[in-house]
């Protein structure tokens, strides 16, 4: 191992190499800043659409179901038909849904272009993540371009607030999609220039049918189920069957993969140690991070009266202070490991949180807002690149697109089923308060509250469950053991 790592390529040493991570992550953050851009909108597209409050919910909803319910697909596609060629196709859907969505004269057209844009995310995001760790085989290297996706990941879900309230109070709505098009006709160009054509590591073998429509419709109704429960009651028959149904379409999947001649989801891959873990802590801590842009932004808009670009820019130090920590937590990797990070990571974000819980009805934002939002920053960086790295140490090359596939779709999961509890505890507490006569700043901010510190305890519970995982520091053994085929393969 020692060997063949000193023997590897430095890519991230070359210009090319350079310009590839800076590709990667522009996909990445293309990706990521679509799923919070709109949030800021929405109350300019129900008023410009004239769209119903059910209708209005699937603009942010509808990204979410397709992206989270696709990525595990995306990923095994990108691993069996080629990693260029997905990112490409992802990309592209990308740029024609947003161009439509942006167009969008009713509802119907608006929502369906929020879901293809959630199946193009779900299509380009594990695909780059997957060309990442199999183009940075450096341990040292590796940890860096690491570091620099997850600092990417944790800015754009930032970024996507501010660049939405600068959009909307500039020249308008429609603009929060069409910055998409031009964006991705550059990153596509960068995608036919960068990246080396597909050529597979191994014989293509044939396609999982009964898996791939198992696992998508499971996760699909999964998804969707905890988008409806807040308005539906998560006691309601319904919420109930769709739950149900969604544990038996997952569960007949795992026993298809089980006996597969060629699943889309080999179950060996969960022999690769620490996978499962930052999958699942990615799930818990994903779930407690969301509640502080949705419940902040709202309460800043709804409470305390800010503009859109007021409340985008509120976010300002928050993605300044993560890029650093993101740089600072890739250079650690290295020295102290994966599981130190992320349980600090998590308590201190958790601490931040717990920070913001407290906000007031006439709150200020530099003694209310800012000093839990700079907590925040130095934890969630820590969160997600040693998470990131943890997940993808020791994968196989071969295999790489279904780790980064099951690593986000943990993360799109873990954001739904968030947004589905912080909701309903949200709503009942307001609900409570103004059937006592409360006032409605009063009840909305004690509803925020509360959600809040439902996001605080799951962030303690990720430390906790991080405390169990291994300790990695990016050496990635087994990727580097198949160095020899992609030098082949790349000849």
């Amino acid at each position: 191992m020692t060997t063949l790592a000193s023997a590897a390529p430095s890519a991230l040493a070359t210009k090319r190499g350079k310009l590839i991570l800076a590709l990667l992550c522009s996909i990445a953050f293309l990706d990521f800043i679509d799923a919070s851009i709109t949030n800021v909108a929405l109350p300019l597209i129900r008023d410009d659409l004239h769209v119903s409050v059910q209708g209005l919910q699937w603009v942010p909803s509808g990204y979410l179901l397709t992206y989270g319910g696709f990525m595990l697909l995306g990923g095994r596609l990108a691993d069996l038909i080629g990693r260029k060629r997905i990112v490409s196709i992802g990309t592209a859907l990308i740029g024609v849904s947003s161009l439509a969505g942006g167009l969008a004269q009713n509802e119907g057209t608006l929502v369906a272009a929020r879901l293809f844009q959630g199946l193009g995310a779900a299509l380009m995001l594990p695909a780059a993540l997957s060309i990442l760790t199999t183009t940075f085989t450096v341990p040292a290297e590796r940890q860096k371009a690491l570091g620099v996706w997850g600092g990417v990941g944790g800015l754009a879900s930032a970024a996507g607030v501010l660049l939405g309230g600068i959009l909307t109070d500039g020249p308008g709505w429609r603009w929060v999609f069409f910055v998409n098009p031009p964006a991705a006709a550059l990153v596509l160009v960068g995608i036919f220039r960068l990246l080396p054509a597909d050529i597979p590591l191994r014989e293509r073998r044939s396609f999982d049918l009964v898996g791939s429509t198992l696992v998508t419709s499971g996760m699909l109704l999964l998804v969707f189920a905890l988008v409806k429960a807040p308005t539906e009651g998560w006691g309601s028959t319904i919420t109930i069957v769709r739950l149900v149904g969604a544990g038996v379409l997952l569960a007949a999947f795992v026993a298809t993969e089980a006996t597969a001649r060629n699943p889309l989801l080999p179950l060996d891959i969960f022999r690769v140690r620490g996978l499962a873990a930052a999958d699942i802590t990615q799930l818990i801590a994903f779930a407690g991070f969301v509640a502080i842009f949705f419940f902040l932004t709202l309460y800043m808009q709804n409470v305390l009266g800010y503009s859109p670009i007021k409340t985008g820019a509120a976010y300002l130090p928050l993605c300044f202070a993560i890029g650093v920590f993101a740089g600072i937590t890739g250079q650690l990797i290295g020295k102290v490991g994966t599981r130190p990070l992320i349980v600090s990571g998590a308590l201190i974000t958790s601490a931040g949180v717990f920070m913001l819980s407290r906000i007031p009805v006439h709150g200020s934002y530099v003694s209310d807002l800012l000093p839990g939002l700079l907590v925040v920053s130095v934890g969630i960086a820590g969160v997600f690149v040693a998470t990131i790295t943890a997940a993808n140490d020791g994968v196989p090359a071969d295999k790489a697109g279904l780790a980064a596939g099951l690593l986000n779709a943990s993360q799109q999961l873990g954001g739904a089923l968030g947004l589905a509890i912080y909701s309903a505890i949200a709503t009942a507490r307001t609900t409570h308060l103004l059937a006592h006569h409360a006032s409605p700043a009063h009840a909305q901010t004690s509803g925020f509250s509360r959600a809040l510190l439902t996001g605080s305890i799951l962030l303690f519970v990720a430390a906790l469950v991080a405390v169990r995982s291994p300790n990695t520091r990016g050496q990635n053994p087994d990727l580097l053991d198949e160095l020899p085929n992609l030098e082949g393969a790349q000849r």
